[in-house]
């Protein structure tokens, strides 16, 4: 289902590789409400964008990123201070008497520190990571859309949250963020042969049974244990998912804009790994028909099946 998904963020090389242009005024409401303290989740890689600002829009959205890092910072410290305070409480007890209520202070406290100043260096950093570009449900990531027959970037939620239903949606369906190819015109009808769109992506995680991964049975007494597969296409090209898209709104504020990758059966190599999903990468020279709406459905329908099929290489996320 694409549980998890490395995205293409380098807004410069998304216009210049779709012929595309920019939403600058999405972007930059989307930095000014996280600045302001709304729960928006950026990935890094989005931010690189305006590290160094070449225009005035761009460097307002620096201003924006700088005043969130700085808020965010000092959330951190102020948390940093309380833990290392409980830490040092729980060490004092601990050397005259061993008391187990003591040591999970003592354990939590230090795990939350080493957290904590992980986060920090990672606020400060400036060159790229390796999970820079990677996004989750309910992060936001650019996505092409069609508009007036010109292809536009906008900044998207992962977790679709249809228009016309309410905000409690995005609780009671934690699945949002796909569109399975089987419900298209059930769930999704709204969407389907409307309101579509695509993300470029260069690799996907899923999370898999451990023993469905390995090829074998639940061991006497064993628990099934949840981990995470890393999907890589093969040749390594960037893949051009295809996705639906909604714009949710409610009276006195902005709206938010959503997407869910759409899905379909896996191939033989997904499979084998235990999952039983997979996106839907589009062929570059089908893009124009998918995003033009009001064609007839089959005709959206023969698009996903005139699909790129990748060979996925694959192993356990670290």
């Amino acid at each position: 289902m694409c549980f998890s998904a490395v995205v293409q963020q380098n807004l410069d090389l998304l216009v210049r590789q779709h012929n595309a242009r920019v939403d600058t005024e999405l972007f930059e409401d989307l930095f000014a409400r996280r600045a302001a303290g709304a729960d928006i989740k950026l990935a890094k890689s989005l931010e690189a964008n305006f590290l160094n600002p070449q225009n005035a829009t761009a460097q307002r959205i620096a201003q924006h990123i700088a005043t969130w890092q700085a808020a965010t910072a000092s959330k951190w410290q102020v948390e940093l201070f309380q833990q290392k305070t409980r830490l040092a409480d729980a060490e004092r007890k601990l050397k005259t008497r061993t008391i187990q209520k003591v040591q999970d202070e003592q354990r939590i406290a230090t795990n939350r520190i080493a957290w904590l100043r992980a986060k920090l260096a990672d606020l400060k950093r400036t060159e790229p990571g390796p999970n820079d570009a990677r996004i989750v449900p309910f992060w936001y990531a650019p996505v092409l859309v069609c508009e007036a027959g010109e292809r536009v970037i906008k900044p998207m939620r992962y977790h679709c949250r249809p228009s016309g239903k309410p905000a409690s949606t995005d609780s009671r369906y934690p699945g949002l963020y796909y569109a399975r190819r089987d419900n298209l015109e059930g769930f999704w009808k709204n969407q389907f042969g409307r309101r579509h769109a695509y993300c470029v992506v260069q690799s996907f995680y899923e999370n898999v049974a451990l023993h469905d991964f390995e090829k074998r049975a639940l061991r006497p007494g064993e628990k099934a244990q949840v981990r995470a597969v890393h999907f890589n296409p093969q040749p390594a090209n960037d893949m051009l998912v295809a996705c639906l898209w909604d714009s949710w709104q409610k009276p006195g504020e902005p709206a938010l804009l959503s997407f869910a990758a759409i899905t379909d059966d896996p191939p033989p190599e997904v499979a084998a790994t235990g999952h039983n999903r997979c996106i839907i990468p589009l062929k570059p020279e089908n893009l124009s028909a998918w995003l033009t709406a009001g064609a007839d459905l089959a005709t959206y329908y023969a698009l996903l099946d005139d699909r790129e099929r990748p060979y996925y290489a694959h192993e356990l996320a670290a």
